[in-house]
């Protein structure tokens, strides 16, 4: 047996094992998404219930399981903070059981270096040790540099988990491991509507061969990658890696070959989505999982040309602020890297950002494009920082643009069922006389 092995057998533990290890007041942190790990959780959960267990704190970023840790009744035993809101703990945050900690997320890391000086405990899931005694961070290495700043570190090792390149833990690092094959997460691809296609061609044409792409999840992306086919030497820096980069790289679009750092790398910091992409990024030297403040750095976005971030939001006002995280004051979602991508494309040279949405909810009863922000909305986007706005019913380029142009502009890309009272409104304000 070598040394390696021998250190792995001697750190392997039971889930309740290393529940044992956990100190009331603890506050813990994992990589995020799908590298959560279920098993020391859940252990802890029964733990904390059991024995009365209080004050820890569980850090996440975009959960995608629902857990008995987030259950009613659970929050004095682990209180659950996310650093980006999903489906899975929404309800809890609007429930007052659950809290929210905005932030860029390229500046997540600098929060718990600087600000909150680091865990108790940095966990997560990981692929499975090589014969050197590394694991492999799998589908996120956004926070995993944090855990040098932590107490305690603790793995969640699983055979289901892809073995990436970019960031490992070395198993001298760990203080306790369990082992776990319950398959990750996995999440279909998004629907692409009719919607989804026109605002996808809008945007495909605005893209240059050798262009460094960033790209999100669901229809539009996804529409966005279709409408791609004929471009040529495309790059991939991104925050995400989304199903369609597969696509985009096996028919040879994809290619890496024009950017100006990391050449030949598509470069990510995570990744959720089909057992298929799984599959793809598995012992793949092509694509490098890096920490989140490096690939969301504007600075370092910016090296590359051409650089084109495409991102969603929840509404947009006249003035052109654009909220990305809130339904009026409840948090839906948060600010991700759209932020830190949108400055990164601006400092690029020949780059564009691009939000995207549909211009209209609830069956074409709402307009996404108001007068002025709903009530309680938080400003994900500043203004000053908007560029291309589209929608099915059009793309408008918001940079340059005076504040009478920007409400013109935008209204001419609202539903057709509310130009007349956005107009309205907007006279009102005196944006347009």
């Amino acid at each position: 047996m070598d040394r390696w092995t021998k250190m792995y057998q001697e750190k392997r533990k039971t889930p309740e094992e290393v529940a044992k290890l956990f100190h009331a007041g603890d506050i813990c942190l994992s990589n995020g998404q799908i590298t959560e790990p279920i098993a020391i959780l859940h252990a802890l959960a029964d733990r904390a219930e059991r024995e009365g267990l209080t004050g820890i704190r569980h850090y996440l970023l975009l959960p995608m399981r629902n857990q008995k840790y987030m259950a009613a009744g659970m929050e004095a035993h682990i209180r659950h903070v996310s650093h980006f809101v999903s489906g899975f703990d929404r309800e809890a945050i609007w429930e007052g059981r659950s809290d929210y900690l905005p932030s860029h997320y390229s500046q997540v890391p600098v929060l718990w270096k600087q600000v909150l000086e680091g865990p108790d405990v940095f966990y997560c899931t990981v692929s499975p040790m090589d014969r050197h005694g590394y694991f492999s961070c799998g589908t996120a290495a956004d926070l995993s540099e944090i855990r040098k700043k932590a107490r305690r570190l603790f793995l969640e090792v699983n055979p289901t988990m892809p073995r990436t390149f970019g960031s490992h833990i070395h198993i001298s690092e760990v203080d306790a491991l369990v082992e776990s094959d319950l398959p990750i997460t996995e999440v279909p691809p998004a629907p692409i509507s009719k919607d989804d296609q026109i605002i996808g061609g809008m945007i495909a044409q605005e893209i240059c061969d050798g262009a460094t792409l960033q790209l999100g999840i669901g229809g539009i992306p996804n529409a966005v990658a279709q409408a791609l086919m004929d471009k040529r030497d495309l790059g991939i820096h991104s925050e995400m890696f989304c199903d369609s980069i597969v696509d985009l790289t096996n028919a040879g679009v994809i290619t890496n070959d024009r950017k100006k750092i990391h050449r030949g790398k598509t470069i990510v910091t995570f990744t959720f989505g089909a057992r298929s992409t799984y599959d793809f990024i598995d012992d793949n030297p092509g694509v490098e999982f890096l920490p989140v403040d490096y690939v969301n750095d504007p600075f370092v976005i910016a090296q590359n040309d051409n650089v084109i971030s495409i991102n969603s939001c929840m509404e947009i006002d006249l003035f052109g602020q654009v909220c990305s995280e809130t339904i009026g004051p409840k948090n839906f979602s948060g600010a991700g890297g759209q932020v830190d991508f949108i400055r990164g494309a601006a400092a690029s040279k020949g780059g564009k950002s691009f939000l995207a949405f549909k211009s209209a909810a609830k069956n074409d009863t709402i307009s996404k494009i108001k007068p002025v922000l709903t009530e309680g909305s938080c400003v994900t986007t500043t203004r000053n920082d908007v560029d291309y706005i589209v929608t099915e019913q059009g793309m408008v380029r918001l940079k340059g643009l005076t504040c009478s142009e920007r409400a013109k502009a935008l209204i001419g890309i609202a539903h057709p069922n509310f130009r007349e009272e956005l107009t309205r409104a907007a006279q009102k304000m005196h944006l347009i006389v």
